[in-house]
């Protein structure tokens, strides 16, 4: 039985050789995107500016614009003789002792190379009948230097540079800077298509009558679809399949077909009804098979590959919610961010901080073990996690009211309350 470490290290590496080899970056779609619609997508190509930022010297500061040669220091006069906003630039000759009322963000006058704050000068109306130019003078309280408070030209992105490059997993950040530089759309790789399918013939899909106490709701399906929401992917939803040799084949191999990876939940473990290792061994391989971990052993990685021009990676999940959502945050979601082309360092990371353990855990060792439990934080930052008295991997309600996973390493028996524990708060809790 594979650790949850060497089942990462496993699905990484097999992730790597299919971008590189079975379905290459380089070879995949690209399709154009409406800028707003891009976030969370995988961009294919290197974003490279189209003018300078600052497209021209700009005034960091509300204040005056001195022209160059004029006397800078304490008690020095200077001549104000227009004014330059953003968007209205000032197109004047100045002359050394002269300058322009600025502010902050508007176009810097060539002849001018050095701003002071307005804070920095005491202002004197002028009413001069001879001299219409001169609108008034202002007199520096403080000695200016050659420079000071202008944005320079091209300061923080050149002309013709790379500011995004292939792999960047867009952010708002990111958004904000293409719309800065006037980009309505970008290109990215086309998401892939991911196939989901629920197992049990005591499963319905939500909406209809549960019409049997044996019965019960489908939920694992809406679970997978939530937590893929955010992804780059296309979602084909394959429904509720009996638990029947013949069903399963006929809708692994449709899905095969259609898709670029498959998700199961439910008929992976041993039971004499649980066909679908059987039929990921027909039609492909099982990679790996149970993964020491608590919940959800039953873990399977495979890939399906009979008369494909390329695999279709398999992952098959546990039949209740909780090893659903446990193994789609350990494996699942990054295996899919990879497989989409994201740059190692643009992958999400899952957060993991150091908290004290409110109450005693009872733990047998052999399995790491993902614990529901409270954080929580004091007001000098500290942090604290309670676990619930019962881990019951069915207990659905826990599931909702938790807000963390307490991970415990395999090797690790019981953990007594006042201990310092590793907590993985939900993507949700902080996002």
């Amino acid at each position: 039985m594979i650790t949850v470490e060497g089942l990462t290290a496993k699905i990484t590496q097999r992730i790597e050789n299919y971008n590189n080899d079975d379905y290459p970056l380089g070879k995949r779609t690209i399709v154009s995107y409406d800028l707003l619609d891009s976030r969370n997508h995988i961009l294919a190509t290197d974003i490279i500016s189209p003018f300078a930022v600052p497209r021209q010297n700009l005034s960091a500061m509300d204040g005056y614009a001195l022209a160059q040669g004029s006397t800078l220091g304490a008690d020095s006069t200077i001549d104000i003789v227009g004014e330059s906003q953003a968007g209205s630039p000032y197109n004047g000759v100045i002359a050394a002792g002269q300058g322009v009322r600025i502010f902050t963000g508007a176009v810097v006058p060539d002849s001018c190379d050095t701003v002071v704050m307005q804070e920095n000068t005491n202002f004197a109306t002028i009413k001069d009948s001879i001299d219409k130019s001169k609108l008034y003078t202002i007199t520096l309280s403080k000695t200016a230097n050659p420079r000071d408070n202008i944005r320079k030209q091209g300061e923080e992105i050149e002309a013709d540079e790379a500011v995004l490059q292939k792999g960047k997993r867009l952010n708002p950040s990111d958004i904000s800077l293409l719309a800065n530089l006037g980009f309505d759309k970008v290109d990215v790789y086309q998401p892939l298509t991911v196939g989901i399918l629920a197992t049990g013939d005591e499963l319905i899909a939500i909406g209809n009558e549960l019409t049997s106490l044996a019965q019960i709701y489908n939920s694992n399906t809406p679970t997978l679809k939530t937590l893929l929401s955010s992804l780059p992917v296309t979602i084909r939803d394959y429904g509720i399949i009996a638990d029947d040799l013949d069903k399963t084949t006929a809708a692994v191999t449709q899905a095969m077909q259609e898709c670029d990876v498959l998700i199961s939940t439910a008929g992976v473990s041993v039971g004499d009804y649980d066909f679908l290792t059987t039929v990921i061994e027909q039609l492909g391989q099982i990679n790996h098979y149970k993964v020491a971990m608590k919940p959800g052993k039953p873990f399977v990685f495979g890939e399906l590959t009979q008369n494909l021009a390329k695999p279709v990676l398999y992952f098959g999940l546990p039949g209740n919610p909780l090893s659903t959502v446990v193994g789609s945050l350990q494996f699942v979601i990054p295996a899919l961010w990879q497989m989409a082309g994201t740059a190692p360092q643009e992958q999400p990371m899952q957060l993991s901080l150091t908290a004290t353990l409110k109450n005693d855990i009872k733990k047998a060792a052999g399995r790491k073990d993902f614990q529901r439990g409270i954080l929580s934080q004091t007001e000098s930052g500290e942090f604290y996690v309670e676990s619930f008295s019962k881990q019951q991997s069915h207990r659905i309600k826990q599931l909702s009211h938790a807000n963390c996973f307490i991970v415990l390493a395999q090797d690790s028996g019981n953990v007594a309350a006042g201990e310092q524990v590793q907590v993985q708060p939900f993507p949700w809790l902080y996002s």
